[in-house]
């Protein structure tokens, strides 16, 4: 199927959150007739109908629970939620009939106009995303910021004109299902173990990541780590224009830190961009961002003067190793989006203090051995919480570290810390963990950080 013949066609969105919500609208535009699936039975319709924009409420087929053999028979195209895996049972049975599927970020390409620049990887999307995103807003008169980031891409799509750059946040699961996806400039940050509960395995994993490059060609370029063993090991075989960044080799070409300068290197020849203490971010992993970030805006042709007056003036985006306090003499940090250990890692290697570090939550599969390794002399005190605290405990036990303690909640863990914090002391919120088991989402937990910080 092609966008062309989606005109009058059933389209079956399924979940009914951000992503299905502006493929509905999207849909709807083009004159699809889309009908939602929600499978989770103790949601209503009337709860659905709420999130949809006025124009789609009085013309949207929504249905609950299971979808009729007949109804899927009637089905041109399914457009799933990233939540949903592609091997679920309502996804296999739409395999077996041979309907097509799209995922969001296929379906809103298909219509969407202008350049692409798609950034994925383990860790490091949101911020590098929103500082890419700043960078094109600063340079190109029009600019969308687009997919996991919490803007659906779907829904911004038939608003762009030939002349817009789109800068998209693209996970894993919304790249399970692409077809004429093409970004102009990609990257990929970085290949750590996350949601293999989803992907099974790391090759699976990787090479869902390496999707982002689907259907480029040696015109088009991709930004890569070149620290990391999988993303280094991609470049053999990427169909594009490869560049570099790294924060322990010198590169022949690419962007490299030496010291505390980044450069930029073309056939040896390396040029001074800026001073890592020029920025207000901090840590090694926004190092990486900032390298990768500016890469992606020069094989954009932004000039380095734009960039690098943006990049001075941009601040850590909320909940990724985000100051929020001092209070009593100790620092909070909040690092909630840390959900798998390579994260938060990068949380602990921020600070400069010892730290008394909330860690725990949904298990998503993960080992903690490196990250609790990371622990050095820094983390004086884990409080832990959540689905996986005894299976933290017990990888700590096992690297010598013993200074723990378990909290029932989540309020119980920040009041201890709090109370056992010293003036001079961090706390950082960074949890190497999802935060489904407590939380909906990330966000929710970091919030509820902050304003427990915020009033003490």
């Amino acid at each position: 199927m092609n966008a062309k013949e989606i005109n009058g066609k059933k389209v079956l969105v399924i979940g009914t959150g951000l992503s299905g919500v502006g493929s509905v609208r999207l849909l709807h535009r083009v004159g699809a007739v889309p009908v939602m699936l929600e499978e989770n039975t103790k949601v209503t319709k009337e709860d659905i109908v709420k999130k949809l924009h006025d124009e789609d409420k009085d013309n949207t087929d929504i249905i609950i629970g299971e979808i009729s053999d007949d109804m899927l028979d009637e089905i041109a195209l399914v457009v799933p939620s990233p939540a949903v895996p592609l091997d679920a049972p309502t996804i296999m049975r739409i395999k077996e009939k041979n309907i097509p599927i799209w995922s969001e970020i296929e379906l809103a390409y298909n219509f969407a106009k202008g350049k692409l620049v798609a950034i994925t990887g383990t860790n490091g999307k949101t911020t590098t995303t929103t500082l890419v995103g700043e960078i094109m807003k600063a340079h190109f008169k029009s600019s969308y910021v687009v997919g996991n980031i919490g803007v659906s891409y779907a829904e911004s799509a038939l608003d762009m004109t030939d002349d817009t750059v789109t800068v998209g946040e693209i996970s894993s699961f919304q790249l399970e299902a692409v077809d004429n996806f093409h970004a102009q400039v990609s990257a990929i940050l970085n290949i750590t173990p996350d949601h293999l509960n989803r992907h099974h395995t790391m090759e699976c994993y990787a090479q869902m990541k390496q999707n982002i490059t689907h259907n480029q060609t040696a015109d088009d370029t991709c930004v890569l780590n070149y620290d990391n063993q999988y993303t280094r090991e991609f470049a053999k075989k990427c169909p594009s224009k490869v560049v570099f960044f790294s924060t322990t080799e010198k590169l022949e070409d690419g962007f490299y830190l030496d010291g505390e300068e980044i450069y930029m290197s073309i056939s040896g020849e390396a040029v001074r961009v800026m001073n890592i203490h020029d920025m207000n971010l901090v840590g090694m992993c926004n190092v990486e961002n900032v390298m990768a970030a500016i890469a992606m805006s020069v094989a954009m042709d932004v000039p380095l003067t734009t960039i690098l007056k943006v990049i001075r003036d941009f601040k850590a985006v909320e909940h990724r190793i985000e100051f929020v306090a001092t209070k009593n003499g100790v620092d909070y940090y909040n690092d909630s989006k840390g959900t798998n250990p390579d994260a938060a890692i990068q949380g602990i290697k921020a600070m400069c203090k010892p730290t008394i570090l909330i860690g725990g939550g949904y298990d998503k599969g993960s080992e903690y051995d490196e990250w609790i390794e990371n622990f050095g002399d820094t983390v004086k005190l884990l409080v832990l919480i959540g689905q996986t605290k005894e299976k933290i405990a017990e990888c700590a036990k096992k690297h010598g570290f013993t200074k723990y303690v378990f909290k029932d909640t989540f309020e119980e863990a920040l009041e201890y810390c709090s109370a056992n914090a010293d003036e001079g002391d961090a706390v950082l919120l960074s949890p190497a963990c999802a935060s489904w088991d407590m939380f909906p989402n990330y966000e929710t937990r970091g919030k509820k950080f902050k304003e427990y910080v915020n009033k003490l």
